[in-house]
């Protein structure tokens, strides 16, 4: 604050010696064209040779004279000097208007003289007409509005100095109580809002912000120890599976089934392998933000790819009739359908079917893909136990497993659907769960929805 108001002063003194010099010229200007005008006058009375005896002027504070080019005065007004002319012979040139300053004591004034000279007469006898107007009143205006400034401006600076404290105050008062908030949050590891004052102004716009990255903060906080305390969690599962089997066998040497212990490692190793992936691939998703590839895909081929991976039944694929096309990312897309025909394959009771249509239209649901367009609707349905409307989407949730027939089944860590959404958000579709056949008796099954981006057919011209 301090800064800006030395800044305020130093520009107010910066104004106010530019009014005295602009007022200055201005007084000194208008006494110049006063003495011009009535030079002008008494050369037109010259041309005429016309000059009276004294010569007419207005008001006291004006002298007047006429003189030849040896320096002789041959008319003067009633005031001036008769004798000695107002300017030397040597200072006038002769012909020329010009404007000199002299002392008032040559003159007969107080103060400086104002003194313009203007050529008259005729070539044969040039004069010089000799107008004198005293700057007394000219210096005694710049003195008053001097003495104003001086006396004012002390004053006008404590008066914006008072009120820049007060507004200053008032505005920083409400970053004091965030700065003390923040202060508060950080001692407490992070947790709490700030205070949100009560104006709608800026400070309240920004506090409000701020509040808002705070909680998206939080959320990713908690959601980071979460998933760090899941990870240890499952991690240790499969490591203490081998580590427990290793001691079996090392104790029991002697009679020890080896092929079956190393089965038994083979698989914990593998399941531990898939979790480190998946864990590394949420990981990397992560990281970057979502980003659609521009690989044209074709979905009939894809489908064939992942549905001959399983056996059929229970895998029964209905393949499109027609090729559709697609963008995105073949392993990822690859991935998607992959796991949920994993978990398909796992709940189910006797048959999963993938299967793909054509572009989704009205009724067939969004999906949660952004924004309108042309999709695909790519569909993996079980008859299997289903998911409780309640619960579809809490299932796309970070090693998310419900205490139903869906639980803590072989090999699941919880991570396929995460892995699905992030990877059908990077392709820019959607995907939600719905019933697959409502009113079945043993259970309506589960059928996943996918629309991906629909692209024309590359292959026709």
């Amino acid at each position: 604050m301090a800064v800006g108001v030395l800044g305020v002063s130093g520009g107010l003194a910066v104004g106010g010696l530019v009014l005295l010099a602009v007022l200055g010229w201005a007084l000194q200007r208008a006494v110049d064209t006063e003495a011009f005008r009535t030079a002008d006058a008494v050369t037109l009375l010259a041309a005429e040779e016309a000059l009276p005896d004294p010569l007419p002027v207005a008001g006291g504070q004006v002298r007047v004279q006429v003189i030849d080019a040896a320096g002789r005065v041959r008319a003067a007004s009633i005031d001036a000097d008769r004798l000695v002319p107002m300017v030397s012979p040597e200072r006038i040139d002769v012909g020329a208007r010009q404007r000199l300053t002299v002392s008032g004591e040559r003159v007969g004034l107080a103060g400086p003289v104002r003194v313009v000279a203007v050529p008259a007469g005729t070539s044969a006898d040039p004069l010089t007409v000799l107008v004198a107007r005293s700057l007394a009143d000219v210096r005694h205006s710049a003195y008053v509005v001097r003495t104003i400034l001086l006396v004012s401006f002390p004053m006008l600076v404590a008066v914006l100095a008072a009120v820049a404290w007060r507004v200053v105050g008032a505005t920083l008062r409400p970053v004091e109580t965030l700065r003390r908030g923040a202060e508060e949050i950080t001692g407490r590891d992070g947790g709490g809002r700030l205070p949100v004052p009560a104006s709608q102004d800026e400070i309240h716009r920004l506090a409000v912000t701020l509040n808002g990255m705070l909680g998206r903060l939080e959320s990713a906080r908690d959601r980071q120890r979460a998933f760090v305390a899941d990870a240890a969690h499952e991690l240790r599962s499969p490591l203490t599976n081998i580590r427990t089997e290793l001691e079996v066998a090392r104790r029991l040497a002697d009679r020890t089934d080896w092929t079956a212990v190393s089965a038994n490692l083979l698989a914990d190793t593998e399941r531990l392998g898939r979790l480190v992936d998946d864990l590394l691939l949420l990981a990397r998703l992560d990281e970057g933000p979502p980003v659609r590839a521009t690989g044209p895909v074709e979905l009939g081929a894809l489908l064939a790819a992942v549905a001959a991976r399983y056996p059929s039944p229970p895998v029964r694929l209905d393949a499109p009739t027609a090729p559709l096309w697609t963008e995105g990312d073949p392993d990822e897309l690859r991935r998607i359908l992959t796991n949920l025909v994993d978990n398909a394959v796992r709940h189910a009771r006797g048959e999963v079917v993938l299967a793909a249509g054509p572009p989704a239209g009205p009724g067939e649901g969004d999906g949660g893909a952004a924004g309108a367009g042309a999709y695909h609707l790519v569909t993996v349905t079980d008859d299997g136990p289903g998911i409780a409307a309640g619960d579809r989407e809490r299932v796309f949730g970070r090693f998310t497993r419900l205490d139903d027939a869906r639980a803590r089944d072989d090999g699941g860590a919880g991570l396929g659907l995460a892995i699905v959404r992030e990877l059908v958000r990077r392709a820019g579709g959607g995907i939600d769960l719905t019933d697959a056949h409502p009113g079945r008796a043993g259970g309506p099954g589960l059928r996943v929805r996918l629309l991906l981006p629909a692209l024309p057919d590359p292959e026709r011209p």
